[in-house]
């Protein structure tokens, strides 16, 4: 069993906010693969698939915890669900990526995100997977920035990471990770 988490904040006033790329990725990746977010429970919402089409079952799920207490999600789902910490991926948003680009990493740091700082801290490792989509620097304050809607061509390219991201969580899942990252990280 893997488990695909997408970061964001939940309501209506952050849903097409940069910092709810994770959100919107595994949204566009569960309408690819016909799986609901039928479920609620362990701070979040989240849909179970036992494709044949995928090598593994898989759980999507969202927290709904606000971005900077995601780990009281990922933590209590992994436990219950007995998934290991390898089968873990996390969408999220990166500003340090341009946006319309994406990065797949099988570990790393938090860097500067607060809701990967909470997993961190309650999964007790970095060592888990990770797709980065990118928002792009700042003009200003990162807070604004992050809780920002894109409009116009910056809307497009968000977009269009997004796509990206939602076809690496396919790759993944259909091939492995080597192959996601291969297809996903391509210039």
């Amino acid at each position: 069993m893997k488990l695909i988490v997408g970061l964001g904040n939940p309501g209506k006033e952050y849903a097409e906010t940069r910092h709810n790329m994770g959100y919107l990725a595994i949204d566009a990746f569960a309408e690819m693969a016909g799986v609901d977010f039928d479920r609620s429970g362990f701070k979040g919402v989240y849909g179970v698939c036992k494709d044949p089409r995928f090598n593994d079952s898989f759980i999507l799920a969202k927290p709904e915890t606000f971005m900077n207490l995601s780990g009281e999600c990922v933590r209590p789902l992994m436990d219950y669900f007995k998934i290991d910490l390898d089968d873990v991926v996390i969408l999220y948003d990166d500003m340090a990526l341009a946006p319309g680009t994406i990065r797949l990493r099988p570990s790393g740091s938090s860097g500067s995100h607060n809701g990967m700082k909470s997993i961190i801290q309650h999964v007790g490792s970095e060592n888990f997977k990770r797709i980065r989509i990118g928002i792009g620097e700042p003009p200003h304050t990162g807070v604004d920035w992050v809780l920002g809607k894109p409009k116009g061509e910056d809307k497009d390219l968000l977009d269009q990471g997004v796509e990206k991201a939602a076809k690496a969580v396919r790759d993944y899942l259909m091939h492995d990770w080597n192959y996601a990252m291969n297809h996903g990280n391509a210039k």
